[in-house]
C-alpha cells in the first residue's frame, strides 16, 4: 500500500476525530492528532486514527503517528488491543508497532478481529509462551495453512507444542507435504507415510467451490421463487452429501468462504470448530445470526459467541430472540430481559413458550411497573 491509500474508509473514524485525519485538515490539526493530543477519545478510536495518519500525505505527519503509536502506554494499547471494534489492518499494522512488546502481541492474537495472515506472520518468530497461545487456536490453525507452516518454522516453539499442533491438524484432515512436521505427524496418527502412499484426495474448498461456484459463491439471487429442475435438486443434493465427506479442515475453509447456502449445512454439522468457521465467518449476515438466536438446535459454543458479541446485540430482535431462547444460560437472558422496551417486557410475562423464569422476572417488572405507576398517582391525589 502507498502511503497515501489507507485501506480503513474515513466513516470509520467517529465524525469529531474526522477534522484531524482530513489530508485537506491543516497540518497542525493533523499533528494534533499524530501526536494523540485528541481529548477524550477512546483507546480503541485513538489507534485507529494514528493508523489512519500513518498514511498522511505528510512524511512528519506519519512518522509522528508511527512514534505516538510505539509510545503509547500500556493503559490505553491494552484496552485497544481488546476491543471487539478494533479493526483487523489496525491490529496488524500495531503488531509491526509492538514487535517486541510481549503483552501487546498476546492481545493481538487473542483478538478474532486479528487477521489470519498476521497470526500467521507472528507465528514464524514469537517467543516460546506465544507460540503455545497460537498452538491453541485450534480454528485459525485449520482455517489458514499458513498458521502452521511458520510455527514449525519458529525456533522458539518447543517441540511438544509443534508435535501437538500437527498431530491435531493431521487428525482433521490438514496435510501438507512440504512440511516434514506434519508429514511426521501423519506417520505418528496414521502409521503411514503419506509421500510414500499418498492419501486418496478428497474434495476441498477450493475445489468445492469451483465447481459448484454459483451454489457456493454466489450470494445475490433472484429474490423471486423459482421451480427448481430436478437435475439442479440432484446436483444440490450431490453437494450436501461430498460437503459431509469432506475433511473438518476443508469444511472449516468452506464454512468461512462460501455462501449461506454453504453455511447453514454447516452450521449443522456435528464438530463444533465447523459450526463456529460458519458463525465467525466474514460473510455472515444480521439475518443468519437472528435465524441463530431463534434456534432451538444451534451449537452451545455458535449461541455464546452471539450473545457474547456486543455488535449483535445491537440488533434490538437478536437481542429479543435470545432472552426467549431457552438455550441461553438464565443469568444472560435475565440481563437481556433488563434492555427490552417496556411493550416486549409485558408480551414476555404473558408468553408460555419462553423458559418459565424469563416468564416470572418479566411478570415482576410489570407488577412493579403498575405499582410504581400507582404510587404516583396516589401522591397526585
Amino acid at each position: 500500500m502507498s502511503e497515501s491509500e489507507c485501506p480503513l474508509p474515513p466513516e470509520t473514524l467517529p465524525k469529531p476525530l474526522l477534522k484531524h485525519a482530513d489530508p485537506k485538515a491543516p497540518v497542525p490539526l493533523r499533528m494534533m492528532g499524530a501526536k494523540g493530543l485528541v481529548p477524550a477519545v477512546a483507546p480503541v478510536d485513538l489507534v485507529t486514527l494514528l493508523f489512519t495518519l500513518s498514511f498522511d500525505p505528510e512524511q512528519q505527519v506519519r512518522d509522528t503517528a508511527r512514534k505516538t503509536a510505539e509510545g503509547l502506554p500500556e493503559k490505553i494499547f491494552s484496552v485497544a488491543l481488546r476491543s471487539e471494534g478494533a479493526h483487523g489492518p489496525v491490529l496488524d499494522w500495531l503488531s509491526e508497532r509492538f514487535s517486541q512488546n510481549e503483552s501487546a502481541l498476546e492481545l493481538i492474537l487473542l483478538n478474532a478481529s486479528t487477521p489470519d495472515e498476521t497470526v500467521a506472520r507472528l507465528a514464524a518468530g514469537v517467543p516460546q509462551r506465544l507460540t503455545e497461545l497460537i498452538r491453541q487456536n485450534e480454528l485459525r490453525l485449520l482455517r489458514h495453512d499458513p498458521i502452521i507452516r511458520q510455527l514449525c518454522q519458529n525456533p522458539n516453539a518447543q517441540a511438544s507444542v509443534i508435535d501437538g499442533a500437527c498431530d491435531f491438524c493431521v487428525r482433521n484432515g490438514l496435510l501438507l507435504l512440504d512440511v516434514p512436521q506434519l508429514v511426521e505427524a501423519y506417520k505418528r496418527v496414521h502409521g503411514i507415510d503419506p509421500t510414500a502412499t499418498p492419501p486418496l484426495p478428497g474434495d476441498t474448498a477450493e475445489s468445492l467451490m469451483a465447481e459448484f461456484r454459483q451454489e457456493l459463491v454466489d450470494d445475490e439471487g433472484n429474490p423471486q421463487a423459482r421451480q427448481e429442475t430436478e437435475e439442479e435438486e440432484k446436483k444440490k443434493l450431490t453437494l450436501t452429501q461430498r460437503i459431509i465427506k469432506m475433511s473438518v479442515s476443508e469444511k472449516i475453509k468452506l464454512a468461512t468462504l462460501g455462501n449461506k447456502e454453504a453455511r447453514t449445512q454447516l452450521l449443522r454439522d456435528s464438530n463444533k470448530l465447523v459450526c463456529m468457521a460458519a458463525a465467525t465467518s466474514p460473510r455472515m449476515t444480521d439475518g443468519e445470526v437472528l435465524a441463530l438466536a431463534n434456534s432451538r438446535t444451534v451449537n452451545a459454543d455458535v449461541l455464546r459467541f452471539i450473545y457474547s458479541n456486543r455488535d449483535f446485540l445491537k440488533t434490538y430482535q437478536i437481542k429479543m430472540a435470545l432472552v426467549k431462547n431457552p438455550k441461553v444460560p438464565l443469568p444472560t437472558a435475565l440481563k437481556l430481559l433488563q434492555t427490552l422496551q417496556e411493550r416486549d417486557i409485558k408480551e414476555l410475562s404473558r408468553d408460555r413458550n419462553v423458559p418459565q423464569t424469563v416468564q416470572s422476572q418479566a411478570k415482576a417488572f410489570m407488577m412493579k411497573k403498575e405499582a410504581a405507576s400507582k404510587g404516583t398517582a396516589g401522591d397526585k391525589h
